[in-house]
């Protein structure tokens, strides 16, 4: 279902009057059949399904997915996020956050190239399914998974690189599992935290969608305290576009 992938470090900065950075689709009658049809595949086929084990393969690495934890393959957006991880931004000292790791995917893709990798979630089922892959794929000694809301379980610790995949939904999350795709508060509390979390020099990678109506206040927030947005990469898909910001402090 992909129609283009694109990185582009350079490309597009931000400023606070600018215009939001976040790539959207053209709405066209096709697009809204194709993604009604690619709903009812996922519905078909059970990948929609967040209460089932499911084990899978992404990015040569092996995955068991537990439930309640978000499917990087299924979502999309966390197999297009790892796929962006390599050494030319990465290397065997830099030290990196995973927020909101889920199954783990986008800290074990940072541990290929770093020794220093802190991953939290909220979810305990994600903690466990991320400690899980991170021994399934020989990488416990280089991944630390913590439970906790946010910064919270790195107070006072500082990272050369910061991922995350925020919730994209505006709203009350009635448990662990919607915490990963709905919030009413995370965008101002990450943009609080990310500058008492970044070491000199350091950087954030944050993903955003068109799907969600909770991204733009990611990016206002960020641009009220003086970080600087830049597209890191993007990529279309028939329902949804997604754009990896790399986020620069003042």
């Amino acid at each position: 279902m992909a129609e283009l992938a694109r990185t582009d470090p350079g490309a597009r900065e931000g400023s606070p009057r600018e215009a939001s950075l976040i790539a959207r689709e053209p709405r066209t009658l096709w697009r809204a059949i194709a993604s009604r049809l690619l709903r009812a595949y996922y519905v078909i086929t059970g990948k929609s399904r967040y209460d089932a084990y499911r084990f899978e393969h992404l990015q040569g690495l092996s995955l068991l997915i537990l439930p309640s934890v978000a499917n990087p393959k299924v979502l999309r957006t966390g197999a297009f996020f790892a796929a962006q991880l390599d050494g030319s931004h990465i290397d065997a000292n830099t030290r990196v956050l995973d927020l909101g790791t889920g199954s783990g995917v986008c800290a074990l893709a940072a541990a290929r190239h770093s020794r220093h990798v802190v991953a939290v979630d909220l979810n305990p089922a994600a903690v466990r399914c991320a400690r899980v892959n991170a021994l399934l794929n020989g990488q416990d000694g280089r991944i630390d998974v913590r439970q906790g809301d946010l910064f919270a379980p790195v107070a006072g610790e500082r990272f050369d690189l910061v991922l995350f995949n925020p919730p994209f939904q505006q709203g009350t999350p009635r448990n662990a599992r919607e915490a990963a795709w709905c919030s009413s508060d995370v965008a101002p509390r990450f943009a609080a935290g990310l500058t008492q979390h970044l070491s000199a020099g350091g950087r954030a990678l944050l993903l955003l969608s068109s799907f969600g109506d909770a991204c733009a206040s990611f990016e206002t927030g960020l641009r009220a305290r003086g970080f600087k947005l830049e597209v890191f990469a993007e990529r279309r898909y028939v329902n949804e576009s997604l754009t990896l910001l790399r986020v620069t402090p003042p």
